[in-house]
């Protein structure tokens, strides 16, 4: 596992989400306050408020993605174009491996429903599933960027 990948399940481990875990992770390489990245991240967890959508360890990702190639200035299509492309190769490493991007698919509970939530905590889907799916993150991410 690389470096930044073991940061990642750390703090996923550490009771942090996916998406903080994933983001984090380079928090140092961009000169990024590891508080505000937290915070930044904080809502996208649980495929994004634990409404199950977008994995966070994919939303994670493409945050780095947005913050290496990110367009920010109004004349710069090219970093727009990059940062799409970028993310498309992410997306489609990830689904060749689980399939999905989309949390409910992958961690096979509806995290909408208060008692799917529930229930995913119990079985501790979030441990044995997303621990992964973090590292794997980080992986790929590391690979594109």
């Amino acid at each position: 596992m690389s470096e930044k990948a073991d940061l990642a399940v750390k703090c996923f481990g550490e009771g942090f989400s996916c998406a903080q875990a994933v983001f984090t992770s380079y928090c140092e390489d961009y000169n990024l306050d590891k508080e505000r990245a937290l915070k930044i991240a904080g809502a996208f967890g649980g495929g994004m408020g634990y409404i199950g959508e977008t994995c966070g360890a994919v939303t994670g990702a493409f945050m780095l993605i947005g913050l290496k190639y990110g367009k920010y200035r109004t004349e710069d299509n090219v970093s727009k174009d990059k940062t799409y492309s970028a993310i498309q190769e992410f997306t489609r490493r990830f689904k060749a491996e689980f399939g999905s991007v989309k949390c409910t698919e992958l961690i096979k509970y509806d995290l909408s429903i208060a008692e799917e939530l529930n229930k995913a905590k119990e079985a501790e889907a979030f441990k044995h599933t997303c621990s992964g799916l973090v590292k794997r993150a980080v992986e790929i991410i590391e690979e594109i960027l």
